[in-house]
């Protein structure tokens, strides 16, 4: 009778660890599955480290890569290779964020009742939300040099240009990139890369001071060209005299700027760097994106002033940035960026948001946007769009040219576009990425 109670416990143990064990397989399999079929040994799905299963499109149906006789190919334009190479990735696998890597699941078809069974045995055809003639637009206007460009629809949140540059033809890769011409080419500068942000920063600023400095509006800043604090001084670009503050942001004032810093503290611009989520990783359809940083200046210092205006040592990724202009542009509401074409029921449901700042704080920084351009971009530079934009030329030191930027969106009911533009050593904002970020708008918006 004993031998039978031990018998049955035992198998009462056993059963209940092949219950655990299933129990915790298929918890792996719900949640690691696609990670799975998806590694590059997976010879289902790839030979030689090459993904050779599913079509990925744009979102017109241009095809940026597929399977042909069991080789992956890609789209027939050059230039549309080029200008979506870092989209879609290299055959090896260098480019992590690009899709063949980041969405192989997809690709492949994966589910949870057929895993990667196809009655084709070709895969799933992928449709990003990329338009690559407007990616082609904007390498072109980049015309060789390195940064980034983006744009999304900030109500759907559908990423519709993303273009990174130093590039090169997946169909024809060069026999070495190890050249300052193909610098950090497996890098996706609009989703991994940080850099220092100069004038842009300063709308974070700004949102520190319209919530936290209550006569704002009413005062009257004075601008002498520079000022000294602690003995150092900070310099500003002109001389403004006597400024308001829609005025002080339209001329990108540091002196003004930099007194703002001074008075809000480092803690409390640590604090909105971090709301704007700047100083985060965002992710982006399981891709962790780049994040920036702000270190805390000693308060009462020079290097708490240049915090302010975007230097000492503050860095920003470009999608960052752009995630910031879609909460401005979103009322405060921040979209969630896709790289995915939004069809069936999702054409139908509105897209997910944050909440990122209050809608009065959002109203008060559209209208400041808008003023820049009337004020000092000139409204004719930008013909149509309805422009609200900020410029940054962030000094990088080694004698080198400032990076430069432009950042924003339009005010468009049937173009709701938000915008990032990044040169490396580019020069002024305004007059090198502001005139690529028109180049692209107007692309976008007339065809």
């Amino acid at each position: 009778m004993k031998k039978v109670k031990r018998r049955t416990l035992s198998l009462i143990v056993l059963v209940a660890v092949l219950v655990i064990g299933l129990a915790v397989f298929m918890f792996r399999l719900v949640k690691d599955g696609s990670s799975w079929v998806s590694f590059p040994a997976n010879r289902a799905v790839f030979t030689d480290g090459v993904l050779t299963s599913g079509r990925l499109t744009d979102r017109n149906g241009v095809v940026l890569a597929d399977i042909t006789d069991g080789y992956r190919t890609y789209a027939e334009s050059s230039e549309v290779r080029k200008a979506c190479l870092h989209v879609v990735g290299d055959t090896s696998g260098n480019i992590g964020t690009g899709a063949l890597t980041a969405f192989a699941s997809k690709l492949v078809g994966y589910d949870l009742i057929s895993g990667t069974y196809s009655l084709t045995g070709k895969g799933k055809t992928v449709a990003l939300s990329i338009d690559s003639s407007l990616n082609t637009v904007a390498y072109e206007a980049l015309n060789g040099r390195k940064g980034t460009v983006a744009v999304c629809n900030y109500e759907t949140g559908e990423i519709l240009c993303n273009v990174s540059n130093p590039t090169y033809d997946p169909a024809n890769p060069p026999e070495s990139v190890d050249s300052s011409e193909y610098e950090g080419v497996y890098i996706n500068r609009f989703l991994s890369s940080q850099y220092t942000p100069g004038s842009i920063f300063k709308i974070v600023t700004l949102t520190a001071a319209i919530e936290n400095i209550d006569d704002l509006f009413d005062r009257t800043f004075t601008c002498n060209g520079s000022f000294d604090v602690g003995g150092d001084t900070v310099t500003c670009t002109g001389y403004h005299g006597d400024i308001k503050i829609e005025e002080a942001l339209a001329v990108s004032c540091n002196c003004v700027f930099g007194q703002l810093a001074l008075e809000l503290g480092a803690d409390t611009l640590e604090e909105y760097a971090g709301i704007y989520g700047l100083t985060e990783n965002i992710n982006v359809d399981g891709i962790t994106t780049a994040k920036g940083n702000f270190d805390k200046a000693d308060g009462g210092t020079a290097n708490l002033a240049w915090s302010g205006i975007g230097q000492y040592n503050d860095t920003v990724s470009p999608i960052g940035m752009l995630h910031m202009m879609c909460a401005i542009a979103g009322g405060g509401d921040a979209v969630e960026l896709t790289m995915f074409k939004r069809t069936g029921i999702k054409l139908f449901t509105s897209a997910k948001t944050e909440h990122i700042i209050s809608a009065s704080t959002a109203n008060e920084i559209d209208s400041m946007m808008a003023y820049n351009v009337t004020y000092n971009y000139g409204e004719s530079n930008y013909p149509g769009l309805g422009l609200h934009a900020k410029s940054g030329t962030a000094e990088v030191g080694g004698g080198m040219s400032p990076h430069a930027w432009f950042v924003g969106y339009i005010d468009n009911e049937n173009y709701p576009l938000a915008f990032v533009v990044m040169v490396e050593n580019g020069g002024g904002g305004s007059s090198t990425a502001g005139a690529i970020a028109n180049t692209v708008l107007q692309a976008a918006v007339n065809g």
